[in-house]
């Protein structure tokens, strides 16, 4: 395997701003970067770490890629002839927090689970994660604790079950069980674990290629809007929200992204539709239903994974077996910890990274751990998934070859707690709007078969380019298992 990733600790230089490290990291040429404006709001993503830089700078490169990408396709070669990107903090910051915007019908959409929370140990503070039922059965499994008793009666047992013991005991025990909690540490703590160092030697990506197979030719763009990724057929392996926002991204730029669950496993109703803006939803179960997975696969340009690294391997689903099996894709994975280290295979989500990393340490107060005002890890990183598909596809044209590229929620933490881009709350050449007052701007409504949508407006914006999504999302699974 050979790889072009940008390798190091994740912290930018001296000067650096965080689309222009991120763009670095992307492989794209420096000079593109100017081809970026953004537009200062204040009271967008406040927090202590660097958020509203972290997500601009992630929004940023996203729209530079896919600006990048429809220039090329568009016969336009020169720097001066990538279409303008226009980030605006206001936008970035409605769709950072999407699934708190959305709206079914007027209802308001679940987010947290009664028992996906901070809860007291005998020595500090644990985080859980139980918004899935299997999720929270384990989790009341390993506590000793019957999985059938009400939300209530089950959030006093937990309350007192965690109090009698150590955090990282706890942590221990219910990731042995297949659950999920995180012990709160420090910054200089998870600089100290063993994982927290595997992560600070990466970047803040890893990208490369497998093999030197043919370049890839697409057809030229035609028509309006400029649709940089019309023509790529997604094969969406993701859950939550940093996959299905990368992916919901290439829907938005013209791919045609179909997302495959396994039957039994059904996504959160809510987020489902908030991350399923222009892509269908099909169910197939990959140890039947194989032959239908392969006639999928023998004709994707891209795959997006994002279960927990390993968790396909048996379905000859690593990079590299892709990469024989289908010469000329785009591999794109997402895991929380990052597939190394001694957490290398281990379950996450944002908030619990936030927790393992520092970021609630240095979010909270002496009282109670903090969080960030959105599950940016996630966000950030879906958008920087999105990217790295787009970059891998412009430089199929030019120099073909197998692409891989591969992403953490926790190099993405790494990259907030170290600054991004020195902490700039105005990049250089930033206009300077209003204050952020409230998302209703950047918000729209929609009909779907889910019944009437309020929803985000997508923050990924470059002349010519798309300003909404072709379909909105439609009941999981609902969709059958085969291209458009």
């Amino acid at each position: 395997m050979t790889s072009s990733g940008v390798t190091g600790t994740g912290v930018p230089g001296s000067g650096v701003t965080g689309t222009e490290f991120a763009w670095a990291a992307l492989g794209g040429a420096p000079h593109l970067v100017s081809r970026v404006s953004a537009v200062a709001r204040d009271g967008a993503l406040d927090s202590r770490l660097p958020v509203r830089e972290l997500a601009r700078a992630c929004v940023g490169a996203c729209a530079l890629a896919g600006a990048e990408l429809a220039a090329r396709r568009s016969g336009r070669r020169a720097g001066r002839e990538v279409p303008r990107v226009r980030v605006d903090d206001g936008a970035v910051a409605t769709a950072f927090v999407s699934e708190r915007h959305l709206l079914v019908d007027g209802r308001a959409p679940v987010t947290f689970a009664p028992l996906s929370r901070f809860w007291r140990t005998a020595d500090g503070w644990v985080r859980t994660h139980a918004n899935y039922p299997h999720h929270r059965a384990r989790l009341l499994r390993a506590l000793g604790l019957p999985a059938d008793g009400s939300a209530e009666a089950s959030v006093d047992a937990v309350g007192a079950a965690l109090v009698e013991r150590s955090a990282v005991d706890v942590e221990s025990a219910v990731g042995a069980a297949g659950g999920l909690a995180v012990a709160l540490r420090t910054p200089e703590e998870w600089a100290a674990h063993e994982q927290g160092a595997a992560v600070a030697r990466r970047g803040l990506l890893e990208r490369g290629w497998l093999d030197s197979s043919a370049v890839r030719v697409l057809a030229p763009l035609a028509g309006d809007p400029l649709l940089p990724a019309a023509g790529l057929r997604v094969l969406d392996l993701t859950r939550v929200i940093a996959g299905p926002v990368a992916t919901r991204t290439l829907a938005l730029l013209g791919a045609d992204v179909l997302r495959v669950d396994p039957p039994g496993l059904p996504e959160l109703a809510d987020q489902h539709a908030d991350t399923g803006f222009g892509k269908r939803s099909a169910t197939l179960d990959l140890t039947t239903d194989r032959r239908a997975f392969e006639e999928l696969l023998a004709s994707a340009d891209v795959v997006v994974t994002g279960y927990r690294p390993g968790a396909l391997d048996p379905f000859g689903l690593t990079a590299q077996a892709l990469a024989e099996r289908r010469p000329g894709i785009v591999v794109a994975q997402l895991s929380a910890w990052g597939a190394y280290g001694p957490w290398g295979g281990r379950r996450g989500f944002d908030s619990l990274v936030q927790v393992a990393t520092g970021i609630a340490a240095f979010e909270g107060s002496e009282e109670r751990p903090g969080a960030l005002p959105a599950q940016a890890l996630d966000h950030g990183t879906g958008y920087l998934l999105a990217a790295a598909v787009l970059r891998a596809v412009t430089e199929q044209l030019d120099e073909g070859g197998t692409r891989f590229a591969r992403l953490a929620l926790a190099q993405t933490a790494a990259w907030l707690v170290n600054g991004v881009g020195g902490g700039e709350r105005r990049p250089p050449g930033a206009s300077q709007a209003d204050s952020y007052d409230g998302p209703e701007p950047w918000l729209t409504e929609a009909g779907s078969g889910l019944g009437r949508l309020r929803y985000a407006l997508p923050p990924v914006s470059f002349a010519g380019g798309p300003a909404d999504w072709s379909r909105p999302p439609g009941p999981w699974g609902e969709d059958a298992a085969r291209w458009s």
